[in-house]
């Protein structure tokens, strides 16, 4: 107990000093991550509430297939888009393989099915009377998801934070396409798992406490801006 308290003590002095190792991991992290889910929620929404609105042919299809997208492995991921960008690969020429760039593609794919499931299961709950009165008042595409956008906010928002919370927290993808170089492709995952490896559980257990910070930091925000999603407010 006594020296599981003294890692945790070590850990704290670690980041309140910005420690130069930590910051550098934390900050490779959440910069790759923060470009991933904005890319994904440039798709994902937008599509999303099309495929709420609108009614297409195997519509219940694809909604299926996203919906098993979700439990998608991460490794498989990482394969996968491995594959495609490695020296052999259709892509080998750009030579993304080992850069942020390789993370954040395998991070929108990953992401992009949870964001596009939230959207669409929020819009679901919506007043069927909303968009029918849109509708009916001549409004356009636009208008009609400037509304959606308005009155689903906080299925949105908890949608994003949803994404975030995937990206922030694979290991498979950062691994397979960042190749976990210090300084470069180094995420906060990576980095736990290679200093837990090495033995260096301090080092690990201040990524992980910035890690649970940032997360609960995020879902206070929500609530106090949002309020509680109980109140009946989408």
């Amino acid at each position: 107990m006594n020296e599981l308290l003294n890692s945790l003590t070590h850990a704290l002095k670690l980041i309140i000093s910005l420690d130069k190792e930590v910051i550098q991991v934390a900050f490779t992290s959440f910069r790759i991550a923060s470009i991933s889910l904005f890319i994904a929620c440039m798709i994902g929404i937008p599509a999303g509430i099309f495929i709420s609105i609108y009614n297409f042919r195997f519509k219940k299809l694809f909604i299926g297939i996203l919906s098993s997208m979700l439990a998608m492995p991460t490794v498989v991921i990482g394969l996968f888009v491995y594959s495609f960008i490695s020296r052999s690969g259709p892509f080998g020429e750009y030579r993304l393989l080992f850069t942020p760039a390789a993370i954040i593609i395998g991070q929108v794919i990953l992401v992009f099915p949870i964001i596009i499931s939230f959207v669409i299961n929020g819009i679901s709950k919506l007043d069927p009377r909303f968009l029918e009165t849109m509708i009916t008042l001549g409004g356009s595409k636009i208008d009609i998801l400037k509304g959606v956008l308005i009155e689903a906010r906080f299925i949105l928002l908890t949608s994003v934070l949803a994404g975030f919370g995937r990206i922030i927290g694979e290991v498979g993808v950062s691994m397979i396409l960042g190749g976990n170089i210090k300084g470069f492709t180094r995420t906060i995952t990576t980095a736990i798992a290679l200093e837990s490896s090495r033995g260096e559980f301090v080092i690990a257990l201040a990524l992980g406490i910035i890690l649970m910070s940032i997360a609960v930091i995020l879902n206070l925000a929500v609530i106090l801006i949002f309020g509680s999603p109980n109140r009946g407010e989408i």
